[in-house]
């Protein structure tokens, strides 16, 4: 049995993934079964993409959805 190798989801997806969860008036957990993503990972996005910019203020950014990552 060997490991299986981590999945790697595109910027795009990751985009889509969380603008569907913000939006969406179902759960988060459903929202993962219908997209095929681990309910953390999704959290994950949605932290990175809600977090602060500056600490003043927070503001929503797409910038750390193309560093470079696994999730």
């Amino acid at each position: 049995m060997g490991q299986e190798k981590p999945k790697v989801y595109t910027a795009e997806f990751k985009e889509s993934a969380v603008k569907l969860a913000n939006e969406s008036s179902q759960p988060i957990a459903q929202t993962t079964r219908d997209i095929g993503v681990n309910e953390n990972t999704l959290h994950t996005w949605i932290s990175k993409y809600s977090r602060a910019v500056d600490n003043t203020k927070a503001t929503r950014t797409d910038d750390h959805l193309y560093e470079d990552g696994n999730q």
